[in-house]
């Protein structure tokens, strides 16, 4: 895939990351990301608000704003590690994956498995897995590609490479991809290149963050992400869609998340992208 194919799309926890302190909505959040100069978003289940179950009328928002979704992104309370939450992720999943489906070439992305109560890691890996690979199913059935977006937020189960070795060794391949995210391989190990070449054929679309060289989120190409060699993976890798979607939770994008996703934008452009 050449550079002048790729396509850029805006994640909305920019704003989410706010909390109480955003008081727009959905249309404040398209119209934001639209004026900062990006082909699509991907929003999360917390920020869809009105539109959740109006896909139709979420399809008519984005048409007039000249935006793709490129993907539905969603979390769980019990951090997808919980066996008696089993049956509830999944009902939520289905709910989201159904959402998707009215969007032409949508995926659903499902966030890092969690530590939210007490118990083996081995036993929460297990279950991850399982409600992965049955909502990565349901994906299938529906024709919505699901896939995978580790973190390094607070107790996740998936933070350095050995969790990313772990997991996808229990996840199938042909039913649930990945969304890697570049800040957050970055917090939790540094062969960045090499997580990302050794799993390439299990990317979707990625998520292009920085970090300095203490983990702190800044705003992209401020710290020590190697955008470009990024670009080149993942450019080559046999089922990328082709979309990079910048998500920013620098102090930056806290401070005026509109400017800080326009910057980054115009940042991309000078990658060709």
């Amino acid at each position: 895939m050449n550079v002048k194919d790729l396509k850029v799309g805006c994640q909305t926890f920019t704003w989410e990351m706010l909390g109480d302190r955003f008081t727009g909505g959905p249309d404040d959040l398209l119209k934001a990301i639209a004026d900062g100069g990006y082909a699509g978003i991907e929003i999360t289940d917390t920020m869809i608000g009105r539109y959740a179950a109006r896909p139709a009328e979420f399809a008519t928002a984005l048409k007039a704003t000249g935006l793709t979704l490129v993907s539905f992104a969603f979390g769980s309370k019990s951090g997808f590690t919980r066996k008696d939450q089993i049956g509830a992720d999944l009902e939520t999943a289905k709910r989201w994956i159904d959402f998707a489906a009215e969007f032409p070439g949508a995926l659903v992305s499902m966030g890092s498995a969690t530590v939210v109560s007490d118990g083996p890691r081995d036993d929460k890996f297990a279950i991850a897995a399982e409600i992965y690979n049955r909502a990565g199913e349901l994906g299938r059935q529906a024709g919505v590609q699901v896939a995978l977006h580790p973190s390094s937020h607070h107790n996740t189960l998936l933070f350095d490479r050995a969790d990313y070795d772990r997991i996808f060794s229990l996840i199938d391949a042909s039913l649930v991809g990945w969304v890697p995210d570049t800040g957050h391989i970055l917090r939790g190990h540094r062969d960045m290149a090499d997580t990302l070449t050794t799993y390439r054929d299990r990317i979707r679309y990625v998520h292009l963050k920085d970090v300095d060289a203490a983990g702190t989120w800044a705003m992209l190409g401020k710290g020590i992400c190697d955008t470009a060699k990024v670009i080149e993976i993942a450019s080559a890798a046999p089922n990328f869609n082709g979309w990079l979607v910048l998500e920013e939770e620098s102090e930056t994008a806290a401070a005026d998340p509109a400017k800080a996703v326009k910057t980054n934008r115009q940042t991309m452009r000078g990658y060709g992208a």
